[in-house]
């Protein structure tokens, strides 16, 4: 179990990434997992040595809304779950539409 780990849901995702950025945290990395039929995404920001983790689960299809207007490095990340996952982010500021990664399958880990 990871420490200063906060589930939400997807709605309250920009205001959460706005809230923390507003504490001084910067992204660490944002990745996607499948679990069954849904996909987790787990969310980490650090300040010094400080790391929160935020974590909302989605299901197929449901679109994300970006977070790089907040954290600008994000977009690597969401370029990442949509090539590789293929979950659907919307507003990404520099978005490969699908051409981050070249890959044998189209979204291998979907």
């Amino acid at each position: 179990m990871l420490e200063n780990l906060e589930e939400i849901e997807l709605i309250g995702l920009l205001n959460k990434a706005k809230e923390i950025k507003n504490d001084g945290y910067r992204v660490m990395q944002i990745c996607a997992t499948k679990i069954e039929d849904d996909y987790e995404l787990l969310y980490t920001f650090g300040r010094g040595y400080d790391i929160r983790h935020i974590k909302t689960v989605i299901s197929p299809g449901v679109h994300v809304p970006s977070v790089s207007d907040i954290f600008p490095a994000a977009f690597l990340y969401e370029n990442e779950m949509h090539d590789l996952f293929g979950i659907a982010i919307d507003g990404i500021n520099h978005d490969y539409k699908g051409g981050l990664y070249r890959t044998a399958v189209e979204t291998p880990f979907a």
